[in-house]
């Protein structure tokens, strides 16, 4: 059960840091997120990536 939480971590915080601009290629920027707001959703995106890493890492998926 933990190596599922921190496969989901890590593939979630990816996720989490690739859409963290919320922008559409400058067609709808009244939309798109302030660097402020960018910077947050950046920082929980690299916090869960961080956390799933270690969990894996003890449980030893990258031992195996």
């Amino acid at each position: 059960m933990m190596k599922f939480i921190g496969f989901v971590l890590l593939f979630f915080g990816f996720i989490v840091i690739a859409g963290s601009a919320n922008d559409c290629d400058g067609k709808c920027m009244e939309q798109a997120n302030t660097i402020g707001e960018m910077l947050t959703v950046i920082s929980v995106g690299l916090i869960m990536s961080i956390a799933g890493g270690l969990i894996l890492s003890k449980t030893g998926v990258f031992n195996e």
